[in-house]
């Protein structure tokens, strides 16, 4: 099980002098991979979890942190795959693989909230569909000297996108339908479970992308199943709480728990703790808690110092 750390990105904490300390201090604590997400836009009509109401873009904040960093990996969980084309993302994100040295890991959702498809002018319909047709043209781009792709959805003439990233990187997909989790097996590297995954029945969402790989012809044992954890320390003892909730020694068996289930990767996201991600929270607190949550969860903490 590797352990990684989401960095502030939403709320008042998400500020660049906060995003360098963290991931200055995962890197020197072992953490395997920094991680952020994407909120484009915000409707004014429509309520949304405090996390949303104020984001950073990820690819932005990744690019920063690339040059304050040396060997922890970044990832983006998720880059909506409808906000922009698979050229331009094949070209933003080879840039940023060349920036990091080879380190990024690039996660792709179909996206849903309806206001950013208008925005973007984008159909909803079909989101499958786009999704595979985007991770072929975005693979062509980044493994091929001269890139062409005829589809339903993106056309791509005869072309060169030069540098190409080497490696490239590696390309996992989220969502939770069945046919989402299929498309995993089938085409991606990987499987981001979402926010508002039920980690209590991981391990069956697990067996489908598995399933799926082996219909397809892919050894499933090389994919990555990775889990944003929707972390919030709390007084432990509640026989209610929710997995990743609670004192940090229970949060540590909860990651155990995922570990046993089939999750090769946890990270530790506490943007999305309305007590921390939030606009109207105080930047000091949630950086305070924050860096004690980023010491006491670091890969091989022994457990013995609790809340």
């Amino acid at each position: 099980m590797k352990i990684s750390f989401a960095v502030p990105m939403s709320g008042s904490w998400a500020t660049p002098a906060n995003m360098a300390r963290i991931a200055r201090r995962a890197e020197e604590l072992g953490y395997h991979e920094l991680w952020t997400f994407q909120r484009l836009l915000v409707p004014v009509d429509r309520s949304l979890a405090p996390v949303y109401q104020s984001v950073q873009d990820p690819v932005a904040t990744l690019a920063y942190l690339a040059g304050l960093t040396e060997r922890i990996r970044l990832g983006a969980a998720i880059l909506n795959i409808p906000l922009a084309s698979p050229a331009y993302y094949a070209k933003q994100l080879a840039t940023l693989q060349h920036l990091a040295a080879g380190r990024l890991t690039a996660g792709f959702g179909l996206g849903w909230m309806p206001e950013e498809f208008a925005a973007s002018g984008v159909p909803m319909e079909g989101r499958g569909r786009r999704a595979e047709e985007f991770l072929e043209v975005v693979r062509r781009l980044w493994t091929r000297e001269v890139a062409e792709f005829d589809g339903d959805v993106y056309t791509l003439p005869a072309s060169r996108q030069e540098p190409r990233p080497g490696p490239a990187p590696s390309m996992l997909l989220g969502g939770n339908a069945d046919a989402a989790l299929r498309r995993v097996g089938r085409l991606a590297d990987g499987w981001i479970s979402s926010s508002s995954a039920d980690l209590r029945r991981i391990d069956a969402r697990i067996a489908l992308v598995k399933d799926a790989a082996r219909e397809a012809g892919r050894d499933p044992s090389a994919l990555r199943f990775v889990v944003r954890g929707v972390t919030r320390v709390r007084p432990g003892g509640d026989p209610g709480r929710a997995p990743l909730t609670g004192s940090y020694d229970e949060i540590r068996s909860d990651v155990a728990g995922l570990a046993a289930m089939g999750v090769t990767e946890v990270f530790h996201d506490l943007n999305f703790d309305e007590e921390i991600g939030s606009v109207e929270a105080d930047p000091v607190v949630s950086m305070r808690r924050a860096e004690e949550a980023l010491e006491l969860l670091a890969p091989g903490t022994d457990g013995r110092v609790g809340r």
